[in-house]
């Protein structure tokens, strides 16, 4: 189907950050809020948003009271770090807040295979960046018509640019499977606001001047964004079929959008035509006999269905191992004794939390819990914690109270510095010579880690295991949108 292409004549119009990033962010925004665990992408297509949510959160969220207790004993003998002074889990909260995605399972479900393998590739583990809980993520081909009774009860369901690429016939079972035999605590779908493609000419351009795809059903003679789309709605028709299917299903529902143009419209339309997208956020009732009528209704879908063709199929499921420490902290001295040497063996005196935290000795004698690591500092008779509630944790500073130690004569930094001092170039203060000096036989040797502290430290972990199994919408550079379209998906970088 061609695009109407007669006299177009369209304004510019752009949205920054793209528009798959902003819909993208609103869906993370709200998984972060609700602190879900448990994604189910309906049309998933190549992986783009669950790749990302198989990226590592940096550490794991905040231990239960009973770790605070038996791995940070209260700190009132330290006056200088009174915020520290209780271990209760509210008082390690009194600091500006961090909030990251912590997910142990992501699924991706879309029709079209070739897109899909795409997606077992954007969700494979990989090593280069730690992990401190296991993932699972799974891949399933199949329809959104037919129930999986694997999905039944999955946390959150994300459905983005899918609704609109369903014909009629699959679009009757989207709420009924999705809503009542899936019955997620969440449903958050976006779709196109058709509203919106007004914004693409002047109020008295011609029809011929707007390009785009009439509507293939020829129910109406709109044009819409994409070729594949069956239908586009008005924010009006949006809010209705939300209410009525949340109404069906005893949901409680957020509508709104993203999307706002960064040129400012001359008619000063911007108001009135409202978002690009659409979006909506279902959320569970549990009261009213509700979950006894979801679950006779899964039931009775499960019978029909039972036998009959197109039933899913699992491509893979990847597990994402977590760190073998984590979850596992050294006591309190051994963990400051940990922080001491990393510091030490940097050469780097103060330094932000954050940056510390990427020495992944100090991560792994922590457990993974940068709680453990603030309350061994705040001990640590050799090392002072600035801290402040206005500033993120990552943000707060350590430092060695004594400062850095001077080389020892003979080490090999002690020679290099000697070295330099007779230089003609380098001055004896100047730190270039790590970067300048030439080095020697004996240089290209690996170092002689017999001395240092951390070995004799890291000896003393708990050798058992623990039982855990641990482990391109490409939106066209406009506001032509399909991102994870339900047929033919298109491709979009991840982060």
């Amino acid at each position: 189907m061609q695009a109407y292409q007669e006299g177009s004549d369209e304004l510019t119009v752009t949205f920054q950050p793209p528009l798959f990033l902003q819909r993208r962010g609103w869906v993370f925004d709200i998984l972060r809020r609700e602190s879900v665990s448990e994604v189910l992408d309906v049309g998933c297509g190549e992986g783009s948003l669950i790749s990302c949510l198989c990226n590592p959160a940096p550490w794991l969220s905040l231990p239960p009271t009973s770790i605070l207790e038996a791995f940070a004993t209260p700190l009132s003998e330290s006056p200088d770090n009174n915020i520290l002074a209780d271990v209760s889990a509210q008082r390690y909260l009194e600091c500006a807040p961090e909030v990251f995605l912590h997910p142990s399972k992501v699924i991706g479900l879309d029709i079209s295979l070739v897109d899909l393998e795409y997606a077992i590739q954007a969700t494979a583990p990989t090593d280069w960046q730690t992990r401190w809980e296991p993932l699972e993520a799974q891949i399933w081909e199949g329809g959104l018509e037919v129930v999986n009774p694997t999905f039944i009860g999955v946390e959150c369901i994300v459905a983005t640019e899918v609704v609109e690429h369903l014909p009629e016939d699959i679009l009757q079972y989207f709420a009924p499977i999705l809503l009542g035999a899936y019955h997620p605590r969440l449903l958050l779908i976006t779709t196109p606001s058709y509203t919106f493609n007004a914004r693409f000419t002047a109020p008295d351009a011609p029809r011929t001047a707007r390009s785009g795809y009439p509507d293939p059903t020829k129910r109406t003679d709109r044009i819409f964004r994409h070729h594949d789309h069956k239908f586009e709605w008005t924010p009006e028709e949006f809010a209705d079929w939300c209410a009525a299917v949340a109404d069906t299903w005893g949901y409680d529902i957020e509508v709104g959008g993203v999307g706002r143009a960064v040129e400012k419209d001359e008619w000063e339309r911007d108001e009135v035509l409202g978002y690009a997208s659409q979006v909506a956020a279902f959320k569970r009732r549990d009261d009213e006999g509700w979950g006894e009528r979801r679950r006779l209704f899964c039931e009775l879908t499960r019978e029909t269905q039972g036998c009959s063709k197109g039933q899913h199929k699992l491509l893979v499921t990847h597990r994402h191992l977590a760190h073998e420490k984590a979850r596992r902290p050294l006591p309190l001295r051994e963990r400051g004794e940990v922080i001491k040497c990393a510091m030490t063996d940097l050469r780097d005196s103060p330094m932000r939390l954050g940056d510390l935290w990427w020495e992944e000795r100090v991560a792994a004698a922590c457990g993974g819990w940068t709680e453990l690591m603030a309350a061994a500092i705040a001990h640590h008779a050799e090392l002072r914690l600035e801290n402040s509630k206005e500033l993120s944790m990552s943000d707060w500073t350590v430092e060695l109270r004594d400062g850095l130690p001077p080389d020892e004569p003979g080490s090999e930094r002690g020679e290099l510095r000697e070295n330099a001092q007779e230089s003609p170039i380098l001055s004896s203060s100047s730190d270039e010579f790590d970067v300048l000096a030439t080095p020697s036989e004996d240089d290209m040797q690996p170092l002689d880690s017999g001395t240092s502290c951390e070995d004799e430290l890291t000896a003393q972990w708990p050798q058992d295991r623990s039982n855990s199994w641990g482990n391109t919408d490409d939106e066209n550079e406009g506001w032509d949108v399909g991102e994870n379209g339900w047929v033919g998906s298109l491709t979009e970088a991840t982060w």
